[in-house]
């Protein structure tokens, strides 16, 4: 029996880290999609989202099977319910990368901003990119210096995200109405995936040490954006 769950946990856990590389891989594409105005790349990251809500069906799938015929307890169950709220949350992450390519394609064959705006999206989505390969590396390693990166990463994340309101409120900058509502949706995109980067590291920092953050928070304050 033992040996069976440990069979089936290796299964669960090699999923869960297919479905994290989908989600870096879609980032990655939405990322160049936005920063070059490239169509094929925006729609390759819009089909591959099925691809990404089929892995978490099938996390889901796969431990909820072992709960129901295993049993576990203690660091086996903490193991199985870890994986099962990591799925949901690195899929919430590809739909972020597919929020992003939809705006991408939207304003093709045009890019989406111009001068300092564009040039705020685009360390916003290169930092976001980052946080993607961290939480695959992370979920692959259990190196939990790696978790501390991705609380670093999304520091920076939010603190561009604050940056994007002074170019939408600054009238100096002159956006038109369609180029503040791509910066608005966009920088929160970016920075909402940097959030789901966050529940990522306290839950496997959960899932390797037993103890959870006290400030750790899966959802932030405010508009809910996936």
């Amino acid at each position: 029996m033992r040996k069976q769950f440990r069979e089936e946990m290796a299964t669960l856990t090699d999923t869960l880290i297919m479905e994290a590389r989908a989600a870096a891989k879609a980032m990655e594409n939405a990322a160049a999609s936005l920063k070059d105005a490239n169509l094929a790349l925006a729609e390759k990251v819009i089909d591959a989202d099925a691809s990404i809500d089929l892995l978490e069906r099938n996390v889901d799938e796969q431990g909820i099977s072992l709960l129901a015929r295993q049993a576990p307890v203690a660091s086996d169950l903490r193991a199985v319910v870890s994986a099962l709220r990591l799925s949901a949350t690195i899929e919430r992450m590809g739909d972020l990368a597919r929020h992003v390519a939809y705006i991408a394609r939207g304003r093709y064959p045009q890019i989406v901003a111009s001068g300092e705006v564009y040039e705020l999206m685009v360390a916003m989505a290169d930092k976001a990119v980052e946080v993607g390969r961290a939480v695959v590396k992370l979920l692959e390693t259990q190196d939990l210096s790696v978790a501390d990166v991705l609380l670093a990463e999304d520091d920076v994340l939010d603190e561009l995200h604050r940056k994007s309101f002074e170019y939408v409120l600054d009238e100096d900058y002159q956006l038109t109405r369609q180029e503040t509502v791509d910066t608005v949706l966009l920088c929160r995109y970016l920075e909402r995936f940097g959030d789901h980067g966050v529940s990522v590291a306290h839950r496997m920092r959960f899932l390797v040490t037993g103890m959870m953050p006290d400030d750790e928070e899966d959802d932030v304050p405010g508009i809910e954006i996936n």
